[in-house]
């Protein structure tokens, strides 16, 4: 059974959840956490997640929040572990989408025809303040980490910087409702993640330049645990500053015509066979 969500912010009209273990971990699924947070009447879910965290995320939140009123789905960007269930979000609730323009016809396709005609607000790629209850959220543009078109959120009330892919960490679901507080142990978890995944260390230093500028208390990415703390979140920012990752370490090697056979048995890529020589 999950436990109950992970309370990273409260006081009597704010609040910011994260349920970290609703997928069942068997190896099948990467671990991916959702967020409620809510404001005096009015709730979002942040990366709701696919159809394997949907039942668990519906039933943990109506605990919290009254899903006929919640207002918004707000997605980083339009991966499957993202807004996979998007249908099913839609079908039980009257919440809007929020994600980027670049996104905004292709999210149809998780759901049935005509389903999210007039359900959608398409962010422009410099973001913007989405009115949330009292307050707002800032839609910080987070372009190529990983996606084309990405958005980081910045709560200003609780002070957390959602940040979808960045500073994930391949952590199991109980692991990741401890936050670090101290970067350096941290690394080797995000390590290869953040080479594969994030596009160029030009994008990271672009992006750590914007963040700096922000008073932010924890950064909470979708997948593995919050950095949390001024000496942790100050570290991360100066190791994505010096991290060569994405195309820094292509080169033509990768492009090659390849040579190996897939054996559709054992699933795995068997080399080619050499020729024999006389």
């Amino acid at each position: 059974m999950p436990q109950e969500p992970l309370e990273l912010y409260r006081d009597k009209n704010h609040a910011c959840l994260m349920f970290s273990d609703l997928v069942e971990e068997d190896g099948q699924a990467v671990q991916a956490n959702q967020f409620l947070i809510v404001d005096d009447d009015t709730g979002a879910i942040i990366d709701p997640g696919g159809n394997l965290a949907f039942n668990e995320l519906f039933m943990g939140m109506s605990k919290h929040f009254p899903p006929h009123k919640l207002s918004y789905l707000i997605a980083s960007h339009a991966d499957p572990d993202i807004i996979a269930s998007l249908d099913r979000w839609l079908s039980s609730t009257k919440a809007t989408l929020v994600i980027s323009r670049i996104w905004e016809r292709f999210a149809p396709h998780f759901t049935k025809l005509g389903k999210t005609e007039n359900r959608i607000i398409g962010v422009p790629d410099s973001g913007g303040r989405l009115p949330l209850g009292r307050h707002e959220l800032v839609l910080l543009p987070a372009h190529f980490m990983h996606s084309e078109g990405n958005f980081h959120f910045y709560d200003p009330v609780s002070r957390i910087l959602f940040t979808g892919d960045l500073g994930v960490s391949m952590t199991s679901g109980a692991d990741a409702r401890v936050p670090v507080t101290h970067l350096a142990p941290h690394i080797p978890r995000m390590e290869g993640f953040h080479r594969r995944y994030m596009v160029s260390n030009k994008i990271l230093r672009l992006w750590t330049r914007m963040a700096r500028q922000l008073d932010i208390a924890m950064v909470v990415p979708q997948h593995g645990a919050p950095i949390m703390g001024k000496p942790a979140i100050d570290d991360f920012f100066q190791w994505l500053d010096s991290l060569m990752c994405g195309i820094d370490l292509f080169d033509d090697r990768a492009y090659q015509i390849p040579t190996g056979h897939i054996d559709p048995v054992t699933r795995q890529v068997r080399p080619a066979l050499q020729a024999v020589r006389a």
